[in-house]
């Protein structure tokens, strides 16, 4: 049973809701290392949360690549319809000695409300999950995304399971020219060129991620993933490298 609720911790199937309380929750910490900001040469470390709670509306997790909590329900079976409150990062132009070196400002953190259809599903055993999701920033000027991820629940073995998941992410114009577009002062005040991107694909992600029992309600949590900018991002003169990883290292206390 505890291997089939670590499962739940990545990919929440609807076949082994049976199983779980309905209050379940998974709290903790992971330290993480990132780059500055997709695109950057530069890597920065940090501390961010590990949340999973699924309620009825209610639901709260950092499961599916980001912070994010709102209301869900299912519309039919395996299939979750939902709105959602998410966090975005921001940027510290004193992580990245470009950004530094050039005079760029930092941008602070912000938060982004939009919709979600999950869907959940086996292939024989193996749980899988289609979620898509698309995130309007509360600034406007910071456009919106749209998020297209494919989780898939890959070993299992004693008290650890592994799952594997690919995502693609688009960007409107307002979101790749306020993170990668340079506009005419800040290219006078930086020297470089000025740039205005488009919409358009913004990334790719590879990713890993798993988890083993430590005890009866400690759980070891981990993920590494691979994030590779597209299109106009890709090609902004802020652009450094067009490929970066991510991984951390947790642990998280299971109610």
């Amino acid at each position: 049973m505890r291997r089939a609720l670590l499962l739940l911790l990545f990919v929440p199937v609807p076949a082994f809701a049976q199983i779980l309380s309905p209050d379940y929750t998974l709290l903790g910490v992971a330290v993480r290392t990132r780059p500055a900001y997709d695109g950057s040469a530069s890597q920065a470390t940090d501390l961010i949360p590990v949340v999973r709670y699924y309620g009825s509306p209610w639901f709260a997790r950092t499961t599916q690549g980001i912070l994010e909590g709102g209301v869900r329900a299912e519309v039919v079976r395996g299939l979750n319809l939902g709105a959602q409150i998410s966090y975005d990062e921001g940027r510290k132009a004193s992580e990245s000695e470009f950004l530094s070196s050039h005079g760029f400002p930092d941008i602070s953190p912000g938060a982004s409300v939009g919709v979600h259809a999950e869907w959940d599903f086996n292939l024989g055993k193996m749980p899988l999950t289609l979620l898509a999701r698309y995130r309007q920033n509360a600034d406007t000027d910071r456009g919106a995304k749209t998020d297209l991820r494919f989780n898939a629940g890959v070993f299992e073995s004693g008290s650890a399971v592994a799952v594997v998941y690919v995502q693609a992410t688009w960007a409107n114009a307002k979101s790749n020219q306020f993170f990668y577009g340079i506009s005419a002062e800040q290219s006078a005040a930086t020297g470089l060129p000025a740039y205005s991107p488009g919409s358009g694909l913004l990334s790719t992600t590879l990713g890993l991620l798993w988890s083993a029992d430590l005890t009866r309600s400690w759980v070891l949590i981990g993920g590494l993933s691979w994030v590779h900018l597209q299109g106009d991002a890709a090609n902004s003169p802020i652009t450094e490298r067009t490929s970066n990883y991510y991984a951390n290292l947790g642990i998280a206390y299971r109610f």
